[in-house]
């Protein structure tokens, strides 16, 4: 099936940017605005979810270190590889008490098939508006940006990973968590 010319462009503008965060920008020159604030309380949110009552709340998880992950679209090589590698570390991310979830602009719809198609066991929200991925500079005009946060149990954001490489990330956010643990 040929692809057509608007969709080969939108996947070039998604993909591009992520390719250029593969190089490490520095957070301040990120891609998607500027970033929020470290060790200040990260934005707050609430968002559908494919999961249990339909929606989730960053509040939901005070008490605990919550890694908030924002990607570009579902069923996307690169999208897939990384919420591969959270799921394959999960028992360790659990272990250090803290909640993965994965946030796009694509419907609750699309999450529950993504989550079902991956084996998925935790939560992806949509921020279909990109209301959210605006809020923590991770907004590129009609997807999320590959972009990812720590927030600490007092829900204090505590770490950014801008320029993120899906198949080494997951391991560069549990080095960061346990740095972080070990500190607090």
């Amino acid at each position: 099936m040929p692809v057509s010319r608007r969709f080969a462009l939108k996947l070039l503008a998604v993909a591009f940017p992520s390719g250029l965060a593969a190089f490490n920008a520095p957070s301040a020159l990120a891609l998607g605005g500027p970033q929020p604030p470290l060790n200040e309380v990260a934005p707050t949110f609430t968002l559908p979810t494919n999961t249990g009552d339909g929606q989730i709340s960053l509040a939901d998880y005070r008490g605990q270190w919550v890694v908030v992950y924002f990607y570009p679209k579902d069923f996307t090589p690169g999208c897939t590889l990384e919420a591969r590698r959270f799921q394959q570390d999960l028992p360790k991310y659990k272990a250090r008490k803290t909640q993965i979830l994965g946030i796009s602009a694509d419907d609750v719809d699309s999450h529950a098939e993504f989550c079902d198609s991956e084996g998925l066991k935790f939560p992806l929200l949509a921020d279909v508006d990109g209301t959210v991925s605006k809020a923590y500079g991770a907004w590129l005009g009609y997807a999320s940006l590959r972009h990812t946060y720590i927030v600490d149990p007092q829900g204090r954001l505590r770490a950014i990973f801008t320029g993120v490489n899906p198949v080494v990330h997951s391991k560069e956010v549990l080095a960061r968590l346990d740095e972080l643990q070990a500190d607090s």
